[in-house]
């Protein structure tokens, strides 16, 4: 999903909105960390007759605080009872809701609010513990081990593994060969939706086509990254459009990050390939413009899913009678701080 971009009066809103504006030395540290901030509203309609009245489950995700973003004044409002769970392996949150009888049968709503803090996420790919860094993983980290596995549409075959090796072909170090990679990723493919296929993070048929959204893309990335050794994660959430305010969100976005000695280094390869000025930025940052809701493909969230682990975890995901649920309704949008501090003091 690419973020809507409107450059109308830009620089009068970034400031409006309380910005600090990125800048990078010529050592390549972050000058001065970008900040946004800003309500989210993440809203579900299950229709009526959509589950069966004796088995039914519905999971939404649930944002985390971490080191590049804060979530506060997390609501949910719903009429139907949930609790709050983790998924085991990659400790992505969710409320699942278990509707009655009757609500399943007419239907019920979940809103889910929240504020967040989004901190530019960036790291100096041109320190020398990076730069020089040799490739040491720890043996006994079950995560990192995992990102160095496949997934059901990450599938680390010859095929794969022979483009990445090509592609790497004379990098002396890690982080030269995850930066070949990348470029290989950014420049090859195109960000392009149209007709079928796209959308899945189906590595070898964005591989063949060389084109799809932001998951195709990271697929092939994370596939090349791990068929090298080098552990790589997905990770998704939701983009904000850069130069509005406020408004409606029309769906996810996603990026990477790969691990080299004890650092994990953010990538946004589809970005870098609609933006061919920002490509040196997008290896080894991610703006604010952005709030992250979970890691990880092929997830299980718990014992009670009975079908398949889901691809990827944003959209709400339902099950009745064991059995994954299509026709749930969703809408999300945002509304900066800035603004709404304005609105409530009457300007």
């Amino acid at each position: 999903m690419l973020r809507i971009r409107t450059y109308t009066c830009l620089g009068i809103f970034l400031v409006c909105a309380g910005y600090s504006v990125h800048a990078r030395s010529k050592t390549g540290e972050a000058a001065s960390p970008a900040q946004r901030a800003f309500s989210f509203r993440y809203e579900v309609h299950v229709p009526e007759n959509t589950l069966s009245a004796t088995d039914s489950h519905l999971w939404i995700p649930l944002p985390q605080s971490d080191t590049h973003q804060d979530i506060t004044a997390l609501r949910i409002e719903s009429k139907t009872r949930y609790m709050r769970g983790r998924d085991p392996l990659y400790g992505d949150t969710f409320a699942m809701f278990t509707p009655t009888a009757r609500e399943a049968k007419e239907g019920f709503d979940v809103v889910l609010s929240f504020h967040v803090t989004r901190r530019e996420y960036s790291v100096n790919v041109s320190a020398p513990k990076l730069q020089n860094a040799s490739l040491v993983l720890p043996l006994h980290d079950r995560m990192i081990q995992r990102y160095l596995e496949p997934d059901k549409l990450i599938p680390l075959n010859a095929t794969i593994a022979e483009l990445a090796k090509e592609k790497t072909a004379g990098a002396a170090t890690p982080l030269e060969e995850a930066r070949r990679i990348y470029d290989y990723v950014a420049s090859t493919m195109r960000y392009d939706k149209t007709g079928e296929g796209w959308g899945h993070g189906d590595e070898m048929w964005a591989c063949n086509s060389k084109r799809g959204n932001c998951t195709d893309f990271h697929s092939v990335f994370i596939g090349m990254m791990r068929s090298s050794g080098i552990p790589a994660r997905f990770e998704i959430g939701f983009p904000l459009p850069e130069g509005r305010s406020e408004g409606d969100i029309p769906g996810y976005h996603c990026w990477a990050e790969f691990y080299i000695n004890g650092t994990w280094i953010p990538v946004d390869a589809s970005e870098a390939s609609q933006m061919p000025a920002k490509r040196n930025y997008f290896f080894g940052a991610v703006d604010v413009d952005r709030v992250m809701f979970t890691y990880g493909r092929d997830i299980q969230l718990s014992n009670v899913q009975k079908d398949e682990p889901l691809n990827y975890f944003v959209y709400p995901y339902a099950e009745s009678d064991g059995k994954a649920v299509k026709g749930l309704q969703t809408h999300f949008s945002f509304r900066d701080d800035a603004m709404q501090a304005a609105a409530s003091s009457g300007r």
